[in-house]
This record gives C-alpha cells, sequence and structure tokens, in this order.
C-alpha cells in the first residue's frame, strides 16, 4: 500500500490541477456578449419586434422560437451547426442557451461560443442564465414553446 501511495499523491494533484485549469480558462464572451433574460423575454413578447435566432444548445426546455441543436460538448453537434451557420448572415443576431447548470460548470457554452466566434459572426450573445434555465428563466414565468 506504501508503494501506491506516490502514485494516488500524483492522481489526485493531476486531478486538481486539470479542474482548476477548466474553471480558470478565460471565458470566449465578453460582459457585453451576454444577454439578460429580461431582455430576450421582452423580445419575445413584442410580436413586431425582430427576434434573434435562438439555439438551444444543451439538453434543457425550449424557450419561445428557439431551434434544438443539440449539446454544444458533442463534436457532431458543432459540425452540423458549423454547416447550418455556413448558410446565414455574419450579422445575423444569435442567442445561444444551455441552462443545464451555473456557467462556471456548463459544457455545453463554450465550444458553441468559440464556433461563433471563430465563423466570425458579429453579434453573437450567450443569454444569461448563471444558476440554470428553470431558476433564471421558466420560474420567472419568461415565454417557453
Amino acid at each position: 500500500m506504501k508503494t501506491l501511495l506516490p502514485y494516488i499523491y500524483s492522481l489526485l494533484f493531476m486531478s486538481f490541477a486539470s479542474c482548476s485549469i477548466a474553471q480558470t480558462e478565460k471565458d470566449p464572451w465578453t460582459e457585453k456578449q451576454l444577454m439578460p433574460p429580461d431582455s430576450l423575454a421582452e423580445i419575445l413578447k413584442n410580436p413586431s419586434g425582430k427576434i434573434p435566432l435562438i439555439l438551444n444548445i444543451g439538453p434543457s426546455g425550449a424557450i419561445k422560437n428557439s431551434i434544438a441543436i443539440g449539446e454544444g460538448r458533442d463534436k457532431e453537434t458543432i459540425e452540423k451547426l458549423r454547416n447550418k451557420l455556413l448558410k446565414i448572415p455574419k450579422d445575423t443576431s444569435i442567442v445561444i442557451y444551455c441552462g443545464c447548470c451555473p456557467f462556471v460548470n456548463c459544457p455545453n457554452i463554450r465550444p458553441v461560443f468559440k464556433l461563433l466566434t471563430e465563423m466570425k459572426f458579429t453579434n453573437p450573445k450567450l443569454l444569461n442564465l448563471p444558476r440554470n434555465l428553470k431558476v433564471n428563466w421558466i420560474d420567472r414565468d419568461f415565454p417557453m414553446n
């Protein structure tokens, strides 16, 4: 057992180190690119307003007018989305959301936001759901499909 302790300690250290690296990695969006939930809700309540392209990139519920893409952490989903995005203008207003968990833990939002940036979209937004879709959207009685 004593001979295994150094290996166990090194595994624990690597595990903690990778967690802290993932959590300190800079988010691909800026503060200005976070859209408050009440702002999107107001847009959706205005029948004459211009509705952005709303992409559901997680397993959570469907916000009104959103398109379910699949989980953003999956490479297949990213490629499917890339192909769809090739057909739309770069200045399209796009709002993405997941809502499965707090931003710091979400595996879906970063890959999709990075894709939008790489593809040079000029108006991407991340719906600011810091806790989850239920708390930050559904419980506030905002529009759902």
